[in-house]
């Protein structure tokens, strides 16, 4: 039975390849059902790959190939949350050296355009830390990085 909210993203005929690379990276992700269009359309022609449905992380999507007209922009993302340095330099070092960019604070961007927030608990907890100004000195501390170094954080945190 489909999930009665599923993410919709649009691709550019590439909704299959990114499927496969989220499904490959990221744990509890897996590409589902392709659908093939029955007929032409705008993007495309009868019998290419319409849609794709995948999990990412457990997350019911499904990849729309709708051509070039909509491109993603970083007013969404996926934040994953990282246990420790090792998994955040596996899944960024992923997604940045599948084509894809780095951003700053721990976003970069997927080969497709799609934004990710590799962030680690730590720094989830310390930026809500009580004491304001180690959350303060962990902010200005993340404001520098890209791909977020735990260890640097942990070391602005205790001043």
């Amino acid at each position: 039975m489909a999930s009665k909210n599923t993410i919709c993203l649009w691709y550019d005929g590439a909704a299959l390849d990114a499927a496969n690379f989220y499904a490959k990276t990221f744990p509890d992700s897996a590409v589902g059902a392709i659908h093939h269009a029955p007929g032409d359309y705008p993007a495309g022609k009868q019998g290419d790959v319409l849609t794709v449905e995948f999990t990412v992380m457990g997350i019911p999507c499904l990849g729309l190939n709708g051509g070039p007209v909509f491109q993603h922009n970083e007013a969404f993302s996926f934040q994953v949350a990282t246990d420790d340095q090792a998994e955040t330099d596996r899944l960024w070092d992923a997604i940045v050296g599948n084509g894809g960019q780095e951003s700053a604070c721990g976003w970069c961007k997927d080969k497709w355009g799609l934004s990710w927030q590799i962030t680690p608990r730590s720094l989830i907890a310390a930026i809500a830390d009580p004491d304001r100004a180690a959350a303060k000195r962990v902010f200005d501390a993340m404001m520098g990085m890209r791909k977020i170094d735990i260890a640097a954080i942990e070391a602005a945190r205790r001043g």
